[in-house]
């Protein structure tokens, strides 16, 4: 038989996706890298969590053709929800064994054993088990031997919504350390469905999966920038938010676990607006409008940290306004970094960050949490405020009570009367996803934005809506 070519991984999915005249996008070429550094480093246990709709499943199928192009002598099982599900990728790896330019070697002389559910390539050895088989979580898989199994979507929403139905699915999964080889290798590929998915965290004591590598590609970073904009832009990333709801998407797009119990603040409560602030000057004073609603306040909070981007605490600036009638608009959600190579140190970067802002958003006063970190940082962000030309007053904010309860206390209320609203832009940050997932009790939650959100809207004085007086009754005697 002719030696397979040794083309890496990414190179053979590039020369399938050339022969169907489609690209590579972006989060394909890094699962690719990601699945070929593991496997190089003879990772056994891997698991792969990308968002819906990115294709995970079928680069799963071409990266099972080309370790049967790489040794031929492997036996795949695939495991799914169901016998269709794994019946689809067996399907797929073997049109693209009949039709990739490198796999024309693996085409038996004859179709022995060449169906949608199993097949056998062209091989030395006499093996008893098919070079890929397809089974799903409800079929019967003793005797049966395998070099790599794949489990795609193994977890979805029919099969785990009690606990009854979730301990089923994980005694299955355990059958499968019978069914693989002593060397063999396992990788799992999916989204959470519930809270108690198969997928939390490795510190979590309850994780099905502790001591797999992972790679976990959610649909938005952690500056809220979309990981496919060719196919996911913005205006699509809302439309598929409104559509599935805060708690699907946060899930499966964003592939946070959260409990149906954590939406103690839903984001979708929040009144969504895509005007600017109008700035005019009348009678000798200005004004500023926004949504033909004048307004009568306005400020940012802080919320400070100086970690490396994409790690530890979030640096998060907070903007909002107060209109009459006792209506907060959030305008501005900004997610402060630093460049770690510049000569300028990290507070200064920020700070003059906060000073722009300020001055774009014409905010005539900053809250800053001095509490820890942002001790010295009012001195600092006066100086570049002056230096920005922003007219805006730095006040320095110690917060005595608990972060859970600052943030309950002010975004309850303002929820609960469809009070706050929050420009577009806010919701291409982590924010919604941030709001969906967070709990009161949580312990290390992303809840930075939340907590400067808070602390604007906690300074806000209280204003009643205006109201027409009744007109007095008449007395009964006329």
């Amino acid at each position: 038989m002719t030696p397979a070519p040794e083309a890496d991984f990414l190179e053979f999915a590039w020369i399938w996706n050339a022969t169907q005249n489609q690209g590579t996008p972006a989060p394909h070429q890094r699962m690719a890298r990601w699945l070929q550094a593991r496997w190089d480093a003879e990772d056994r246990r891997l698991l792969l969590m990308a968002f819906r709709g990115c294709g995970k499943s079928s680069l799963v199928g071409l990266f099972c053709a080309w370790r049967l192009l790489r040794a031929p002598e492997t036996r795949i099982l695939v495991l799914a929800a169901d016998q269709p599900l794994a019946v689809k990728m067996v399907a797929q790896v073997r049109r693209i064994l009949e039709r990739h330019p490198l796999c024309r070697p693996l085409l038996p002389g004859h179709a022995e054993s060449w169906a949608m559910d199993r097949f056998t390539v062209a091989r030395e050895q006499v093996l008893r088990d098919p070079s890929m088989l397809a089974q799903g979580l409800g079929g019967n898989i003793t005797g049966a031997r395998a070099d790599l199994i794949i489990c795609d979507d193994v977890e979805v929403a029919g099969n785990c919504d009690t606990i009854a139905k979730r301990e089923e699915l994980r005694t299955r999964l355990a059958e499968t350390e019978f069914v693989l080889v002593p060397d063999g290798r396992i990788l799992f590929a999916g989204t959470p469905h519930c809270a108690d998915t198969l997928y939390l965290p490795p510190t979590d004591p309850a994780a099905f999966l502790r001591g797999y590598r992972r790679l976990v590609l959610p649909l938005l970073d952690a500056a809220g920038q979309s990981a496919w904009p060719e196919r996911f832009t913005p205006e699509a990333i809302e439309a598929l938010r409104r559509r599935a709801g805060p708690l699907h998407f946060t899930r499966q797009m964003l592939l946070q676990p959260v409990a149906e119990a954590a939406l103690r603040l839903d984001p979708a409560l929040i009144i969504r607006y895509a005007a600017e602030p109008e700035y005019r000057e009348a009678g000798g004073r200005a004004q500023l409008s926004l949504l033909g609603h004048r307004l009568l306040s306005g400020g940012g909070f802080w919320d400070p940290a100086y970690g490396r981007p994409g790690s530890g605490d979030a640096s998060v600036l907070a903007a909002t306004y107060a209109d009459g009638e006792g209506n907060h608009y959030l305008h501005r959600l900004a997610y402060l970094t630093h460049d770690p190579d510049s000569p300028v140190d990290p507070a200064t970067q920020q700070c003059r960050a906060v000073a722009g802002l300020a001055r774009e958003l014409l905010l005539p006063a900053i809250r800053v949490e001095t509490n820890g970190l942002g001790r010295f940082l009012p001195a600092l962000l006066r100086r570049e405020l002056a230096r920005a030309g922003a007219p805006c007053t730095v006040i320095e904010h110690a917060s005595r009570r608990a972060k859970a309860e600052r943030i309950l206390a002010a975004l309850e209320p303002a929820l609960a009367a469809r009070r706050l609203h929050a420009h577009e832009g806010v919701f291409r940050t982590p924010f919604a996803g941030e709001m969906a997932a967070w709990r009161p009790d949580a312990v290390n939650a992303r809840d930075d934005a939340l907590d400067a959100l808070a602390g604007c809207l906690l300074a806000e004085p209280v204003r009643l809506p205006a109201a027409v007086p009744a007109p007095r009754s008449l007395p009964w005697r006329g």
